[in-house]
């Protein structure tokens, strides 16, 4: 399975435990395959720089540009073409879906309202991280609980 994580549900992931971070580990092992763009992850690299997670990332003994490098080693990246007609009610949301139809992604995996009301786009079903992970268990024959 192939599936584009937006930036909130990374950052979740990244710096703190529980569903996101369970995604990340899954990717991790092997059980699907994150993709991004250039353009997810500028995003995701201005958002893990912001002052309100300089306190986590120094406890962790991590910054912004190791949580960088080791989801550009883990994630497959595509450069996608921009959508020709705006899709989402937040125009920064259609670099998810553009880049989810470039990597013929399976999954779009999102915290935001603005795209999980889509439900769907161009056949790619896009889920909270709940579902997402639900969803890898249930293909890997383990309970969702895990």
């Amino acid at each position: 399975m192939r599936a584009v994580i937006d930036t909130n549900v990374l950052v979740s992931g990244l710096l703190w435990r529980g569903t996101p971070h369970a995604l990340i580990e899954e990717a991790q092992a092997g059980s699907f395959t994150i993709v991004s763009s250039p353009a997810l992850l500028g995003e995701l690299s201005a958002v893990l720089r912001r002052r309100k997670f300089r306190a986590i990332l120094s406890r962790s003994r991590t910054d912004p540009d190791r949580l960088l490098g080791n989801l550009r080693r883990l994630a497959e990246m595509v450069d996608p073409p921009p959508l020709v007609d705006p899709v989402s009610r937040d125009p920064d949301d259609d670099k998810v879906l553009a880049a989810a139809i470039a990597a013929r992604a399976d999954l779009i995996v999102s915290g935001d309202a603005d795209l999980l009301t889509l439900r769907r786009h161009e056949g790619i079903r896009i889920v909270d991280p709940a579902t997402a992970l639900a969803r890898l268990r249930r293909q890997a024959g383990r309970s969702p609980a895990g």
